[in-house]
């Protein structure tokens, strides 16, 4: 059977540099893998982001989102089946950050995946410099997508302090509580990306998954956040820092949590 791990994580939180760093160990030790980007964005960005892994032990597939959660689903499930025919001996799913894990897990319960597949690993990723005020629905997020994981791995801890890295920690066990999961996380995973060990690589190869109950609010994630896409944009890049400084700052446009994307400047060279 083919191992599949998720890598999960709240929007901005670091996925997909992580998953960079876990697929090229994977990837050094001689395994065939295939990444699946599977985002509710209109484009995968984060594509782009992993294109340089592609080579003869990797390959790279997406499912973009601008549909309906149902066809979305079906898009997931037709592309695990597609990917089971092609002899990896890992899949890793990164999903967009507003996620909701029970796709996950429901999708490989299915047939024929439940006998093509074995779930491996679920590794969150939480920010360490995690914002302490979240929307309702976010809050959900963060913690449903921490609540079934085998390992929950702190970004950005060359830039915060031990307080806020403990701070992120209580946030998240503060935000499991309030979905009625019992579980708490007393230790994650702390060490820097870039000193990573083959040891530390086969403590988050083993860490495995688990299996929580909790409360699912009415709202979903779709209620609680849309997107907007643009393409095409001919703006300088000065202008488009303007832009996006003004439209964070601009009550009018609503709470926008991030602004993501690529596109040439005046050299032609991509930002």
């Amino acid at each position: 059977m083919v191992k599949i791990d998720l890598i999960t994580g709240f929007l901005g939180s670091g996925k997909t540099t992580f998953l960079r760093k876990y697929a090229s160990h994977l990837i050094a030790q001689g395994q065939n893998i295939g990444i699946l980007e599977n985002d509710f964005g209109a484009v995968n960005v984060d594509m782009m982001l992993l294109g340089d892994l592609r080579g003869d032990n990797c390959e790279l597939e997406m499912i973009s989102g601008g549909c309906d959660t149902d066809t979305h689903r079906r898009r997931f499930k037709t592309k695990l089946i597609s990917m089971g025919m092609c002899g990896y001996d890992r899949v890793i799913v990164e999903p967009s950050g507003i996620y909701d894990v029970d796709e996950f897990f429901d999708t490989l319960y299915e047939e024929p995946l439940d006998g093509w597949y074995q779930i491996g690993n679920v590794i969150t990723v939480l920010d360490s410099n995690l914002e302490d005020d979240l929307p309702e629905g976010a809050e959900f997020l963060l913690a449903s997508q921490a609540a079934n994981a085998g390992c929950v791995v702190l970004s950005k801890t060359q830039e915060t302090t031990e307080e806020e890295q403990k701070n992120a920690v209580s946030h998240l066990n503060r935000s499991l509580k309030n979905i009625g999961c019992k579980r708490q996380f007393d230790e994650v995973f702390t060490k820097d990306w870039d000193k990573l060990t083959d040891e530390d690589f086969k403590q988050l190869l083993s860490c495995g998954y688990h299996m929580e109950n909790y409360r699912k609010p009415d709202q979903t994630q779709e209620k609680t956040f849309q997107s907007l896409y643009f393409m095409n944009m001919h703006l300088t890049e000065k202008k488009l820092r303007e832009a996006a400084k003004k439209l964070f700052l601009d009550k009018s446009c609503g709470k926008i949590f991030r602004i993501k994307g690529f596109m040439k400047n005046e050299k032609e060279q991509w930002i």
